[in-house]
């Protein structure tokens, strides 16, 4: 959509990135602290708020916003330095093999022909 805002947002475990291209084509960027509870308590929102111009009470004006697209590796970050919170995983019948699926581990990446080991 024309005259309207896009975002693009990267929320990475130490910063996150937000790149936006207002309505006239012109690209702006801001840099911001991922946590910082004493300024604000969502970086990518906080983000969209310095790229408009907007203090923490004025509300976003969604319908100047065509799309916002975000990725991050919180989830990942967290799951490698063992940071998470313990998880359950729940298998309903029918989906026992999720569990070997999910370790998409592969000694040969190549191979047409897959032999699963023993099971654990």
């Amino acid at each position: 959509m024309k005259n309207k805002w896009k975002f693009w947002i990267d929320r990475g475990g130490t910063f996150t990135d937000v790149v936006a291209c207002d309505p006239k084509g012109v690209l702006h960027t801001h840099k911001l602290l991922s946590e910082n509870p004493e300024q604000y308590p969502d970086a990518a929102i906080a983000g969209i708020r310095y790229i408009l111009s907007l203090n923490n009470f004025e509300p976003i004006p969604v319908r100047q916003i065509d799309s916002i697209r975000m990725g991050t590796a919180v989830a990942t970050n967290a799951l490698l330095e063992r940071k998470g919170m313990p998880t359950v995983l729940v298998i309903t019948e029918g989906f026992a093999d999720a569990l070997r699926i999910g370790s998409q581990n592969r000694p040969d990446i190549f191979a047409l022909d897959i032999r699963s080991g023993p099971q654990n």
